[in-house]
């Protein structure tokens, strides 16, 4: 059975920061990309942080650009999030996901077919 697991996901203070991480499961096959998603209550799953496997290509969306890092980390299917200055706006569960094609959009949450169960990150003013 395959499985992505997520940690680090806590409450903070705004400004503070967190480091989410990700491991994959031994069997987890090919992966192009690794990538980093959020809900918010009411709204759509969004794209947050995404890598690319082979040549460490990221992106980020917009409203996390120069505060989010993401990283692979040197064991294989694991991926972490790096979260600084956080926002009230950044509350959220946020789920690691991993893209096996090539083609995938890497924000595109449609093109990832492997997800973890999310994990609540929550900051506070």
């Amino acid at each position: 059975q395959v499985y992505l697991r997520e940690s680090g996901g806590d409450s903070v203070q705004t400004g503070g920061s967190l480091t989410l991480s990700c491991e994959g499961s031994e069997n987890t096959g090919t992966i192009r990309f690794m990538g980093w998603f959020r809900k918010k209550i009411g709204k759509e799953r969004e794209g947050v942080a995404a890598i690319n496997t082979v040549d460490s290509t990221t992106y980020y969306a917009d409203s996390v650009k120069g505060r989010f890092t993401i990283s692979q980390a040197r064991a294989k299917f694991t991926v972490s999030l790096q979260m600084n200055n956080l926002k009230v706006e950044d509350t959220a569960i946020y789920y690691c996901a991993f893209a096996r094609s090539q083609w995938a959009t890497p924000l595109q949450s449609s093109d990832y077919g492997l997800w973890g169960q999310g994990t609540q990150v929550i900051v506070s003013s």
